[in-house]
């Protein structure tokens, strides 16, 4: 499986992607699927999402609008699908003829549409999801700690926890909008936090997990996830300078300029910039000299 790792893995995170570059889950079984391998394999070819381009040979003539799929008994059979069960979802999603022919044979026709409106057709039919869970791109079956568990590319945080298989409680998505969505805010603070410490001890960097935590706990304490940077945390800063001192310097006085805004320097990246005592430690007291 791919996986993002370091640096580009960092920002996916930081920055709030709702679209990474390579989503995982890690899938946990309960018993006895968790012990026999079978079971386990059996359940992750399952939950891959199967299109009509995987399993059938597909010929189209474009000029007399014919589309001739031709059905893979094993694989069909496989996905507990029948040909008539196959057509019938192309009719309802196409809204064209479909016949059956040899039992394992589809014949589309379609000789009113257009040629660009038949390649359309076509494309669509390829891409028509037949089983498995949609965003479940591959599945594989791993040993750990004396039982079976499944890794995805892909993720559908949503739809697997349903599948009566599957250990709710210790199966994990990579992604952090999809963990938020389906168990909250709560759990994508703590996810925050496990990929990045997962991340940079990977690369062998130390760091406290508290500075982690204070992190995940600015990108979520308003209930939804927001990244650090100028659309994010950084940008919604009241102080002028502080904005300005983050990206896009330039633009931030320009506008501050226009709108008249003022800064009453109570943070500590403004007093830095005007080279003043920070509101922090000793700079929070003043000291009256004994006369």
């Amino acid at each position: 499986l791919n996986v993002t790792l370091g640096l580009p893995r960092l920002i996916e995170i930081l920055d709030a992607r709702r679209q990474i570059s390579n989503p995982l889950m890690q899938i946990y079984l309960k018993p006895p699927y968790n012990k026999d391998r079978d079971k386990a394999r059996k359940f992750a070819s399952r939950i891959v999402t199967t299109t009509m381009e995987d399993i059938a040979s597909i010929v189209a003539d474009i000029r007399k609008g014919i589309l001739e799929i031709s059905l893979s008994r094993e694989k069909i059979e496989g996905i507990g699908l029948r040909p008539r069960d196959i057509a019938k979802k192309i009719v309802d999603k196409m809204n064209v003829r479909v016949e059956i022919s040899g039992g394992t044979r589809l014949i589309v026709r379609n000789p009113e549409a257009s040629m660009l409106d038949f390649k359309r057709m076509v494309e669509r039919i390829k891409e028509l999801p037949l089983g498995g869970i949609e965003g479940i791109k591959r599945a594989i079956v791993k040993e750990e700690g004396g039982e079976y568990v499944v890794y995805t590319e892909g993720s559908n945080l949503s739809e697997v926890l349903k599948c009566p298989e599957v250990d709710i409680e210790r199966t994990v998505t990579n992604d952090i909008h999809e963990i938020a969505g389906v168990l909250g805010i709560e759990a994508a603070r703590n996810a925050i936090i496990e990929e990045a410490m997962k991340t940079l001890q990977e690369q062998g960097l130390e760091v406290d997990i508290r500075h982690i935590m204070l992190v995940a706990d600015m990108m979520t304490h308003t209930g939804v996830i927001r990244q650090i940077g100028r659309h994010g945390i950084s940008g919604e800063k009241a102080s002028v300078l502080a904005r300005a001192a983050f990206e896009m310097t330039t633009q931030h006085l320009f506008e501050a300029s226009m709108h008249g805004e003022s800064d009453r320097l109570t943070g500590i990246i403004e007093n830095v910039i005007a080279g003043q005592p920070i509101p922090l430690g000793t700079g929070m007291v003043e000291l009256v000299r004994k006369t």
